[in-house]
């Protein structure tokens, strides 16, 4: 793949994208599709001149929007949905850590063939960090897999677990920076995870839960205040840190309480759209020494109950963490508690590391071993430690996932993609690319300053 400087850009782009008036106008979809996007999106990555890369990064949004792929809220169905519309519909949510551009490709190819609409793109505050995904980088990535890809609808990109960090003093101004910068790529939808504030020491359920629902109201807030004229960023509270003991009808409600209380002291009328609770699940699983991850007794009648009491706050419902290690067959299941999102991460993590070339993954390991051995607990096998750690190994080799040969990359998206096959079946969402649910839609385009060296 090259290098583009100013001229190499200017004139692979002549003949396909036209510059007028600060804006780009598409003159080839095909030959766009066929190869320039291929060497746009790798030069908004990897080009070492932040003007080159910033140009591609903008001509992508442009181009995205000539095809109909503008970042959009999803709070219009979640809307409906807490209202008692569209039941039985859960939306998946797909975190992607490394070799973004061709998993976001087979997500969308597998749209095409189940003609779904319904899905997010989503990305964590850590996970943005060790995997070195910026927002705008996800953003660009996730529509450039759309433009080659062909479609020509709006995608909702969401920024995952927004998590304030009870070691950091005044995290939440942290987190407020990233918000913006999120927003300003292209992220209207957000979770605010401010449940790790949860204080079990309180003497009551309320108390327990005043610093998450004061924190994610401040937050609210800060949102409603930045958020682009026209779009209502759709957001998600959270009751129970993953991985902690099981959500219940009272935290729920007290939280609901405590936070509609506080977003009307602020003027706020449009708050959370759903609730992120905990039935059992870790993020990733438990490895096993051997290999392989412990199995996990979801607990769906907690779904079931608080996804009832949810939709009495007008809510679209609650969501589901750490999932896509579970068995398929109990997928089913999250349609009929009427679940609203379930997020989905560590599967397609172990798909690509079991698909790519041996003699990569062990040197992925072999970095592993050395630069995160300090993780690696008393008692633990290598296997459990690797399993727990490989997330870790796409930034540092995030160029090295891109460059793989083009059969590794198509044999691994043709594996996602039976994947996300099952997976939009299962959930529901086939079927959803209908004017009932488009048209609930109406996507605002908001351009990024035009890049000079465009000039």
């Amino acid at each position: 793949m090259k290098i583009y400087d100013k001229e190499g850009l200017l004139g692979d782009i002549l003949g396909k994208v036209e510059i007028l008036k600060g804006r780009a106008c598409i003159l080839d979809k095909e030959k766009i599709r066929e190869k320039l996007i291929d060497s746009l999106v790798y030069n908004a990555l990897f080009n070492e001149d932040p003007q080159i890369k910033d140009a591609c990064r903008w001509l992508i949004r442009e181009i995205g929007y000539g095809f109909g792929i503008i970042p959009s809220s999803i709070y219009p169905f979640y809307e409906k949905k807490g209202k008692g519309e569209f039941p039985n519909i859960t939306v998946p949510a797909i975190n992607i850590r490394g070799l973004t551009y061709d998993t976001a490709r087979a997500v969308f190819s597998a749209s095409k063939i189940t003609n779904s609409f319904l899905f997010i793109f989503e990305i964590a505050r850590s996970e943005m960090e060790y995997t070195e995904q910026p927002g705008d980088e996800y953003a660009t990535s996730i529509i450039a897999a759309g433009i080659k890809e062909g479609i020509s609808f709006p995608v909702f990109i969401q920024g995952d677990h927004f998590q304030i960090r009870r070691k950091i003093p005044q995290d939440i101004e942290n987190v407020k920076a990233l918000i913006k910068d999120v927003i300003e790529a292209g992220f209207y939808n957000i979770d605010l995870d401010t449940s790790v504030l949860v204080d079990l020491s309180q003497p009551n359920v309320y108390e327990q839960q005043r610093n998450n629902f004061t924190s994610a109201a401040e937050l609210t807030e800060y949102i409603r205040k930045i958020e682009p004229k026209g779009i209502n960023v759709s957001l998600g509270g959270e009751i129970g840190e993953i991985g902690g003991k099981n959500s219940n009808e009272e935290e729920l409600r007290e939280y609901m309480r405590g936070y509609l209380t506080e977003i009307e002291k602020r003027g706020i009328k449009i708050g959370i759209s759903k609730m992120a609770v905990q039935t059992g699940t870790v993020h990733g699983g438990v490895p096993l020494p051997s290999g392989g991850v412990a199995d996990v007794k979801l607990d769906f009648n907690t779904l079931d109950v608080l996804s009832k009491v949810s939709k009495e706050y007008g809510l679209a419902g609650t969501v589901q963490h750490g999932a896509s290690t579970l068995p398929l067959q109990l997928f089913n299941k999250f349609p009929e508690t009427d679940v609203a999102e379930v997020h989905l991460a560590t599967e397609f993590q172990n798909m690509v590391y079991n698909l790519i070339p041996d003699e990569f993954r062990e040197k992925i390991y072999v970095y592993l071993r050395e630069s995160c051995k300090k993780e690696m607990k008393e008692g633990e096998t290598e296997t459990q430690f690797l399993y727990k750690t490989r997330k870790k190994g796409f930034g540092p080799f995030k160029k090295d996932f891109f460059e793989l040969k083009d059969d590794t990359k198509k044999n691994i998206r043709e594996k996602l993609e039976e994947k996300f096959l099952t997976i939009f079946k299962m959930l529901k969402v086939t079927n959803t690319n209908t004017a009932e649910i488009t048209s609930l839609f109406k996507p605002l385009y908001y351009p990024k300053p035009f890049p000079e060296i465009l000039e």
